[in-house]
């Protein structure tokens, strides 16, 4: 929750129940009062790692002036940028290599 800020519960909530009924994460409930719940993500889950790497890397290297990123650990920088960019050439190049088989 502290990533999300202002995210409703309600849609968290429905979105993690979604993810676990998928098998991407894990419901572990803590007998405590107030009984508390705590998600992690299961070796199923963490084979979506690099689609998601791909796509931030993405949206990154294409964000406009119009965005701004927000959360403390994505701070944009040149360099990062250029990194960013490094990987979606190399992708680009290996799905060149693919198709053209």
């Amino acid at each position: 929750m502290r990533y999300l800020e202002t995210a409703p519960k309600k849609t968290l909530t429905q979105q993690l129940k979604e993810l676990e009924a998928q098998g991407i994460v894990k419901r572990e409930v803590i007998p405590t009062t107030p009984v508390q719940v705590q998600y992690s993500i299961t070796e199923h889950g963490e084979s979506i790692f690099p689609l998601l790497d791909v796509m931030c890397a993405w949206g990154y290297v294409n964000m406009s002036d119009q965005y701004q990123l927000k959360h403390p650990t994505c701070a944009f920088d040149e360099t990062t940028k250029l990194e960013k960019q490094a990987k979606l050439d190399q992708l680009a190049t290996l799905f060149t290599v693919e198709t053209s088989k």
